[in-house]
């Protein structure tokens, strides 16, 4: 669509100049101002002239009729004016001599934007903290962050996805006192990473209290849980050792949930990593005069840019978030020299990344405006905030475990004799919760709802799987009996799944522009319903008219690699079979 647009905007351009010879007007702000008709039967594409009456000195509605008559190229089929705008059918014959032979010729890397080529670019996201299950509410910066990896390796970037995994903090002073308390080495080898979690709610519990538990709140638990943390970052080996077995079964746990995802990462440098890095940095701030001492507590002043103080060392000398993130983000510059470093992280950290944005302005690194923070709405379970340390999950494992049984059910009814069941019920279990997950804008919150994230009715994961599975069947039985590229479109379905496929590369640029996966799920349920309107509208391996059944076999075949790619950008498992 983006050749298209460019094509009808010269057009537009060369037109209105000749009305106008000093027009200021070029082909890329006329492109940019192409719309999609609210009624497909109003056209493919409309041109508001209403900008123009200024410079050409005439009523919008003049104007439209006037260039309605003058357009002319193989791109329109038909151009009408209708009340100031200029409507414009885009032809079948382009379709299939453009758009369908460009889809067969470059199959799933079609749509690809070239932007990248010499860049690279940083990711950081899902970047669990360890000692802790992967739950629902973690799902959202694990896809939402691989989504925009995969769209920008598809426009040509190199990218680097990092997994900064929480491996530092107070959390581990809590597990090592609810460890030497309560833990037993056996028990927690055995229970991983649910053992962990039930010692962290113990601890969580024993010093705020739980009166429904008759549990008295004892807040000196979490001074010896600070201290503890304190003894790690002073090199206390016994607690180190501890510590390393701790993050070795979180990782374990993690690693099962990251291959049902599909997802693989670049570096899993953790927090701990910068333990070494981090007094440069504070060392500079101090030399450029932006640290200040506060009851004991080191930080730097934002109130001139109206932020609270940024914490950058405790009174105890400890490190913080914003510490390590500085030392991180400078170790990053220095190893990728990244075009762009991109955090994916919850809304509730919007005001951490702008005041840590913020020093390393001060500091005086000149690429402090590479640094992106890409923020999602929260999670929460039938209207109640997800909390680890309160017990209040719902574990990934979990879900998927539901979402991959309920699969296997509905298989074991309609195809009991599918070969590869188990991995075809994993596919599309998984990718129901995925594909719930990413349909929604990223920024807003979401209520989850388990019924609604397994449904297997409507705009769901299952229905654009089967869609992927059914061009497959499709493909598998047809045979194309004349390979030249003289296609025909008999039908407006035709057209119209031609008509979806080519917006592929503008929606993979709109979801670019604004880190938003949604905007390809979206896509892909729009093609979905375009091929199965094409596929009970139109006979196609059984349509007598070679010509005609030619044409509808290679937009089939058209329509797996566009649905396949898609599939790619969003963490979605390509199934021939359900």
């Amino acid at each position: 669509m983006q050749t298209i647009k460019k094509r009808i905007a010269e057009q537009i351009v060369n037109a209105v100049k000749g009305l106008n010879a000093e027009a200021e007007l070029n082909t890329a702000d006329v492109a940019a101002m192409l719309e999609y008709p609210p009624d497909a039967n109003m056209g493919d594409l409309a041109f508001p002239c209403f900008r123009l009456s200024k410079t050409l000195r005439r009523s919008p509605v003049q104007i439209a009729e006037t260039l309605a008559q003058g357009l002319s190229c193989d791109v329109i089929e038909q151009a009408t004016a209708v009340n100031g705008y200029l409507n414009i059918k885009i032809s079948n014959a382009y379709l299939c001599s453009h758009v369908l032979v460009d889809i067969l010729e470059k199959k799933e890397s079609y749509g690809a934007p070239d932007l990248g080529k010499g860049k690279t670019v940083v990711l950081d996201y899902s970047s669990p903290n360890l000692a802790k299950p992967f739950h629902i509410g973690h799902l959202g910066t694990t896809v939402i962050g691989h989504a925009i990896k995969n769209l920008h390796e598809f426009a040509g970037y190199q990218c680097v996805g990092i997994n900064y995994i929480g491996d530092w903090g107070t959390q581990f002073g809590k597990l090592i006192v609810a460890y030497k308390k309560w833990g037993n080495r056996e028990e927690v080898e055995n229970g991983g990473v649910d053992a962990l979690v039930d010692l962290y709610v113990r601890i969580n519990n024993a010093i705020s209290g739980n009166e429904e538990q008759g549990i008295v709140p004892d807040p000196s638990l979490a001074d010896e849980a600070r201290a503890e943390f304190h003894k790690m970052e002073m090199g206390d080996q016994e607690n180190l050792e501890l510590w390393r077995w701790l993050v070795k079964l979180s990782i374990k746990a993690n690693d099962k949930i990251y291959k049902q995802l599909g997802i693989t990462f670049d570096s899993y440098k953790g927090e701990s990593s910068y333990t070494e890095d981090m007094p440069a940095q504070i060392e500079k701030l101090r030399n450029e005069g932006l640290l200040k001492i506060d009851d004991g507590a080191s930080l730097v002043d934002l109130s001139e840019y109206g932020m609270p103080p940024c914490l950058i060392l405790k009174r105890d000398g400890s490190t913080l978030y914003p510490t390590r993130d500085i030392a991180a983000a400078y170790d990053r510059k220095k190893l990728y020299d990244f075009e762009k470093c991109i955090y994916v992280t919850s809304t509730q950290q919007i005001l951490h990344f702008k005041q840590w944005f913020k020093v390393v302005e001060l500091m005086g690194y000149d690429w402090y405006d590479k640094l992106v923070h890409v923020p999602y709405g929260t999670v929460s379970i039938n209207g109640a905030k997800l909390a680890t340390r309160t017990g209040n999950v719902v574990l990934l494992k979990d879900l998927f475990d539901a979402a991959v049984e309920k699969v296997k059910g509905i298989m074991e009814e309609k195809n009991p004799d599918l070969k590869g069941r188990d991995d075809v019920a994993e596919a599309v279990g998984v990718g129901a919760i995925v594909f719930y997950y990413l349909t929604n804008t990223r920024i807003k919150d979401i209520n989850f709802n388990l019924e609604d994230a397994l449904s297997f009715d409507g705009n769901t994961g299952p229905y654009v799987q089967y869609t992927y599975a059914r061009a497959c069947s499709v493909l598998e039985k047809a045979k194309v009996e004349n390979t030249s590229s003289d296609f025909i479109i008999t039908r407006n379905e035709e057209a119209e799944l031609l008509k979806v496929m080519s917006q592929y590369e503008e929606r993979v640029l709109n979801a670019l522009q604004d880190y938003e996966p949604s905007v390809i799920a979206r896509f892909i349920l729009d093609l979905a319903v375009a091929f199965n309107k094409f596929y009970h509208e139109c006979r196609i391996a059984t349509e007598a008219d070679e010509a005609i059944r030619n044409t509808r076999i290679k937009l089939t075949e058209a329509c797996k690699y566009v649905l396949g790619s898609a599939f790619s950008l969003i963490c979605l498992k390509k199934t021939e079979k359900v």
